[in-house]
Formats: C-alpha cells, sequence, structure tokens
C-alpha cells in the first residue's frame, strides 16, 4: 500500500475580487501548507474507497469525494482505463473547514497514481488535472508556498518564508463557501486581486506577521456573519499574548494563529483547549514542502 499526506491549506492572505460573467470571483491568495492533514492510501483493490478517522462522518456521498473524481479525471487524461484502485482516506481535517481538504485529499490521490502508475505524466499535465477539480486543486497538488491568481489555478513563486510556528483552531460549525460567497457579493466589499507588493524573503514569523498586518481575507467577514462561532474563535485567539496574527483561512470556519516559535505555539494550544474543550484544536508548522 502507498500512502501520502494531504496537508492542511492555510491562506495567510485572501483577497476576492467582484465577479466576472460567469460568476467566478479572482483571487489572489499566499497559499501554504501545514506539517498535519489527512491521510491518503493506495493499493490494487476493487475501485473503491473507504473513510475512517473522526471527521468520517462528516462527508457525503462516495460518489461526491474528490479522491473518486481526481480517479475519473486522471484516466480521462491518461486516455485509457487503469487497474481497479482501493482507497483509504483518514479523514483528520473537520469538513468545510477553510483548509482544502478535499482538494489536498485528490492532489495526494493523483500524486500515488502517478507515482505508481503513470509516471510518463508530466508535472503540467498533472497539475491540468487538478486544477480542473476545483479552484485550491493546482495548488493543493504540490502543497508549497504559492501566490495564486485568477480562480487559484495561476501559481507562481511566494517569497522565501521561514517555518511559521501555528495554532489552527475550528469551533465544530461547516461554513457554507456558496453562502459566504452571496453574502460577499451581497456587502459588495469586494478587494484588488493585483498581487500586493512583497519581498523576496522573510526572516522570521515576526516579519511574515508586520506584514501580513497590512493585508486581510476579504471572505472573513462574510464567513463570521455566516458563522458566528467563527468570530468568538477569532476573537479569542487574537486576545491572546502568544498570538503574532490570527486570521479567518479561506471561507472559515477555520482561524489561524501566527506564533513566534514552537513553544509560544505549544503554550497557546494547550491554553485554548482547556478553555474551549470543544474546538478542534491543532498546533502545527507552516511554511514547508511536506512531501
Amino acid at each position: 500500500m502507498a500512502a501520502r499526506l494531504a496537508p492542511a491549506k492555510v491562506n495567510l492572505f485572501l483577497h476576492v475580487g467582484a465577479p466576472s460573467a460567469d460568476g467566478y470571483h479572482p483571487v489572489c491568495s499566499l497559499m501554504v501548507f501545514a506539517d498535519i492533514g489527512d491521510n491518503v492510501a493506495m493499493e490494487l483493490g476493487e475501485g473503491r474507497l473507504v473513510v475512517h478517522g473522526p471527521f468520517a462522518q462528516g462527508l457525503g456521498r462516495e460518489s461526491d469525494n474528490l479522491i473518486i473524481r481526481a480517479v475519473g479525471a486522471f484516466v480521462a487524461e491518461l486516455g485509457r482505463p487503469m487497474a481497479e484502485l482501493a482507497f483509504a482516506l483518514d479523514k483528520q481535517l473537520p469538513v468545510a473547514s477553510g483548509l482544502g481538504g478535499g482538494s489536498s485529499d485528490a492532489g495526494a490521490a493523483l500524486r500515488l497514481i502517478r507515482d505508481v502508475f503513470a509516471p510518463q505524466i508530466d508535472d503540467d499535465r498533472l497539475e491540468r488535472v487538478a486544477a480542473s477539480l476545483g479552484a485550491d486543486g493546482a495548488a493543493c497538488l504540490w502543497a508549497r508556498p504559492v501566490i495564486a491568481e485568477g480562480r487559484g489555478e495561476r501559481l507562481s513563486p511566494a517569497p522565501q518564508l521561514p517555518i511559521l510556528p501555528c495554532v489552527l483552531v475550528n469551533p465544530g460549525v461547516g461554513v457554507s463557501t456558496p453562502e459566504v460567497y452571496r453574502r460577499l457579493d451581497a456587502s459588495g466589499a469586494f478587494g484588488d486581486v493585483a498581487p500586493p507588493p512583497m519581498p523576496g524573503s522573510f526572516e522570521s514569523p515576526q516579519e511574515v506577521a508586520a506584514w501580513l498586518s497590512r493585508l486581510g481575507n476579504d471572505l472573513e467577514a462574510p464567513a463570521i456573519a455566516v458563522a458566528p462561532d467563527v468570530g468568538a474563535v477569532l476573537a479569542t485567539l487574537r486576545e491572546e499574548p502568544e498570538t503574532l496574527l490570527a486570521r479567518v483561512s479561506g471561507s472559515g470556519g477555520t482561524c489561524f494563529a501566527l506564533c513566534a516559535d514552537d513553544m509560544a505555539a505549544e503554550t497557546l494550544a494547550e491554553r485554548i483547549q482547556a478553555m474551549a474543550p470543544q474546538w478542534w484544536v491543532r498546533r502545527c508548522r507552516l511554511g514547508g514542502s511536506w512531501d
């Protein structure tokens, strides 16, 4: 059995423009990945997906799962049938949480299939397949820091980042991305999707947090309007002394707090978990490439 981590995705900033005629919103985002996530395993089998883990029950029908869709898209790109494959998904990330779990699961599955069965598929072709699965698909395929533009499919290298100690907190409430976008459209509070001025590299988490404080997440306010519990998490994180910067990731409902070092992140995670044991709290590290 071959296996791969499907890392959690975090939007350090996310700017969203007004929708175009086809209804899609252009974006600009600095996307990074955590050293935690779901786990995807693959072996020859009966062409089915088995899901387990703490958030397995939150997923919908097997036919709707992005791993199954990724297999179909890969077969279409390859132009011929493959052997029957069985996948096992250990679902460790909350569902509908702004962490790109489904896209990252699909990316891990695509890389497993390519590595084992079709090494002749080059990176560009594989990325095209991933991008067809959704806005985060291309970025989540490689799970390394990138600037994502357009619908999320136009990727360019991110500035060089230090490893960022971080705490992820989710209140246990799924947030509907379509509803968040409807709230954004109603407000008309669209952002500038031109890439902001950025240095070529950052030396410390403090420097990253100071730069990010001048940017934002245009989906944060509508996400809190849809799920006020997300606002409670964000307010709690922003009050804690270890937090350099706290923000909603993606369309919610997970919030992240950047910290100066691993000890600060561990202290913060333990305190938040003690304060709100019903919340999902994980300490992690952002900014690496977690192959």
